[in-house]
């Protein structure tokens, strides 16, 4: 009986040094660090160093941007988030879901324009589809039916389509209100909106021009869904990781 509980013993334990060895971690690898080695001759100076240029984006306007980052940051705390939390205490989330909607549909008019510029058949084909549907079946686009019929909102904007034919982005910009940018991306901004005006789809624009309240609107609702917040990095370097990060995600964004 002895031997036999002995045997047992020994098979539980080989067994579970076998599930050990083969023990597979949520991001479904096999134990991915096991043969992980660290170089400990490693200078922590030079690390630093390589983070620190890694970290580096043509700024030659960061004192202004600086400033203008400043100036954001309390406009939002005094201004902004206030306004953001009384349209959302008092708008039913119906109508807010509504609003968003309809202002994301407006913005597949650059997107669409875009994509062809960028030769991207699919996606201005999504693009097309969305406007459509959305347009009609979700009653000028107050509703997004397209998006549960499989075609998902992608955007592209002229500052990508420059980048995608090799304009470089140039000089980091904090643009007042708007935040981070670079002089690629700025101007970018300004032929979509003027592309929008243009097209002036659904008489937006010319509504927007009697009644500031209809731009008013849009930017209220931009913020209330962008949710990013001045301080949440919870940095003394919050300006750096910020003008980094956006660096980056154009980069990606063009790429894709």
């Amino acid at each position: 009986m002895v031997k036999h509980s002995t045997l047992i013993i020994a098979l539980l334990l080989a067994g579970g040094q076998a599930l050990a060895a083969n023990q597979v971690d949520p991001d479904g690898f096999t134990n991915p660090l096991q043969h992980l080695q660290f170089n400990p001759g490693l200078d922590q100076q030079e690390f630093e160093r390589a983070s620190s240029d890694a970290l580096q984006v043509y700024d030659p306007l960061e004192s202004w941007n600086r400033r203008v980052y400043h100036f954001n940051y309390r406009f939002d705390q005094w201004v902004f988030l206030p306004v953001v939390d009384g349209y959302r205490y008092v708008t039913p989330s119906l109508v807010q879901s509504g609003v968003h909607n309809f202002f994301n549909n407006l913005g597949e008019i650059p997107t669409l324009a875009n994509s062809l510029l960028q030769l991207k058949g699919q996606r201005a084909m999504n693009s097309t589809a969305r406007l459509l549907f959305n347009t009609i079946i979700g009653v000028g686009g107050l509703w997004d039916p397209a998006t549960k019929m499989g075609l998902p909102r992608l955007s592209e904007d002229f500052g990508q389509t420059l980048g995608y034919y090799g304009v470089p982005s140039g000089p980091y910009l904090m643009l007042p209100l708007l935040g981070p940018s670079n002089l690629r991306d700025t101007g970018g901004l300004v032929a979509d909106y003027s592309l929008e005006s243009a097209v002036n789809y659904l008489d937006v624009a010319d509504a927007s021009a009697d009644n500031p309240g209809i731009t008013a609107l849009r930017i209220v609702d931009t913020r209330a869904n962008t949710g990013f917040r001045y301080g949440q990095l919870n940095s003394p370097f919050e300006y750096e990781k910020i003008r980094y990060f956006y660096n980056e995600s154009r980069k990606l964004k063009i790429a894709d």
